[in-house]
């Protein structure tokens, strides 16, 4: 794995890690919802930095 890759592998598990931890068993759906979007597109800008869009996409 690329240096580039394992440093965008960490920030994507870092920031799982924080969203995982500001969600509790006392979140209504809609805030799981919110949550699960913001993950979401985390995970999108790190791939688009990654360069991994483009592959993915040609898959």
């Amino acid at each position: 794995m690329s240096l580039q890759m394992e440093t965008t592998m960490q920030r994507l598990q870092e920031r799982f890690l924080a969203i995982r931890m500001r969600i509790s068993l006392t979140c209504t759906p809609d805030q799981m919802g919110t949550r699960i979007d913001e993950l979401e597109k985390n995970v999108t800008e790190l791939m688009t930095q990654a360069g991994m869009e483009d592959q993915s996409s040609k898959q």
